[in-house]
């Protein structure tokens, strides 16, 4: 059950990064003009376990901070995320309250 939880926490840490990668490239674009990644694509990123990275790359990059969909919906990833990481943690038995 150990390699559950360490395969599972390594994707989530890869998760995160790309995320944040993809943040960082968006925004590189935008400022060159170029093509974009599309709003969608980021906010599913940050559903798809990358709810940190997204949070992050919204705040330490400053991008996609004045938009609704962008305020409401990472943070509700990051919650997500944080629930599917508790109920993880709970159901393989490493959760410390348990």
């Amino acid at each position: 059950m150990f390699y559950v939880l360490l395969i599972f926490g390594a994707a989530t840490i890869i998760c995160n990064i790309v995320t944040f990668a993809l943040y960082a490239t968006d925004k590189r674009r935008a400022a060159n003009k170029q093509w974009r990644i599309s709003e969608f694509t980021l906010i599913m990123a940050g559903f798809i376990m990358g709810g940190l990275g997204a949070l992050l790359g919204m705040r330490i990059l400053r991008h996609k901070t004045q938009h609704i969909q962008f305020k409401i919906l990472v943070p509700l990833a990051l919650v997500l995320n944080l629930v599917i990481i508790v109920l993880v943690l709970h159901f393989t038995g490493y959760a410390p309250w348990v």
